[in-house]
């Protein structure tokens, strides 16, 4: 094993994980989350349109795969004269992707708020987008940041499939010295480990945020 090439291409894949993957993953879940806010309260709205382009929206996203959409995006997109460059791709796919998976998540947990909460942001004089905004969302978010933290993980190791439309990240470094040094194995190897590092680091934060919330739930 070429102890020097792994120690030396480090440096670069470690570069590329800092301004490649993490902003990736960062900007892709924000603007996921807005997209699953917009379609969970669209999907409990009792408008039946509204609920119904929801849930298809939600079915697709769920029922096909994160690397058909990306591909769908980048490669298909041109076809009807929407030419998009890499990144601005992989953005879209990946915020879309999380939309729909987490629109269930949030749509769940704002259901999981008892029904006399809205009842008593009613009695106080509230309305229904003021009871939302004030008392049932942050009782919700509580309860969706476990499964939310999961997805933020995923998508982590889930970029590295935009190397396959020419974003430079972590993964795509990876490849790249492979190509030139043929250590497939050592580099892909290295790539995984600095993956595992990044996770276990999110993961640990999770599980402090998920304590420090804890406290604030009754039981």
């Amino acid at each position: 094993m070429n102890l020097d090439l792994a120690l030396r291409s480090l440096g670069p894949m470690l570069l590329e994980a800092v301004r490649g993957t993490i902003p990736l993953t960062l900007i892709s879940f924000a603007l996921g989350l807005l997209i699953a806010l917009l379609i969970a309260l669209m999907r409990i709205s009792g408008n039946s349109i509204l609920a119904a382009i929801a849930r298809v929206y939600v079915s697709i996203i769920r029922g096909t795969p994160l690397l058909v959409q990306l591909f769908v995006i980048f490669y298909g997109l041109p076809s009807l004269g929407i030419k998009l460059d890499p990144w601005p791709s992989a953005v879209i796919a990946f915020s879309l992707n999380v939309g729909g998976y987490a629109a269930e998540i949030i749509r769940a947990a704002i259901l999981s708020v008892p029904r006399g909460q809205w009842e008593a942001g009613h009695t106080i004089g509230m309305s229904r987008g003021q009871t939302l905004l004030r008392i049932i969302l942050p009782q919700a978010a509580r309860v969706s940041v476990p499964p939310l933290s999961n997805t933020f993980i995923s998508l982590v190791k889930d970029t590295s499939l935009a190397s396959l439309i020419l974003v430079t990240e972590l993964f795509r470094a990876a490849q790249q010295v492979a190509a030139f040094s043929q250590e497939f194995m050592l580099l892909y190897l290295e790539a995984a480990l600095i993956y595992w590092v990044i996770c276990l680091g999110l993961s640990t934060v999770q599980s402090m945020l998920e304590k420090r919330l804890d406290r604030y739930v009754a039981h």
